[in-house]
């Protein structure tokens, strides 16, 4: 039960902070989700982000800037074990799973209902 308080404290807390960028400045939606993935990378590459993948675990895994750490983190490893190419292959081996599910799950969504535009 503990992990899910933790997951439930940690991710609750990242929507908290957009929440409260979107209600008291002038960022639209689309200036946080890139601040939140740049954040994540950042700080995945300086080993910050892993003290909240610990302790939230799936909390901190599946908002935005778990999907920024999970670039850092897989691009780090490509660039170790291929050097610099790594660079360019390593993101996008490890999120290619995500990236597929969103691309596979939206395709699904539009097919079973009408969007409407507002």
């Amino acid at each position: 039960m503990g992990d899910y308080i933790r997951a439930f404290i940690i991710g609750g807390s990242i929507c908290i902070i957009a929440q409260i960028l979107m209600d008291t400045t002038k960022l639209t939606p689309a200036h946080i989700l890139v601040s939140f993935v740049s954040l994540g990378v950042i700080l995945g590459a300086l080993n910050i982000y892993d003290t909240l993948v610990k302790f939230g675990s799936a909390g901190a895994t599946v908002p935005l800037p778990g999907f920024g750490y999970s670039l850092a983190k897989a691009t780090i490893k490509e660039v170790n074990e291929k050097g610099i190419l790594g660079a360019f292959t390593g993101g996008i081996k490890g999120t290619a799973g995500g990236i597929t599910g969103a691309i596979v799950f939206g395709y699904i969504m539009a097919v079973l209902f009408n969007p409407k535009t507002k």
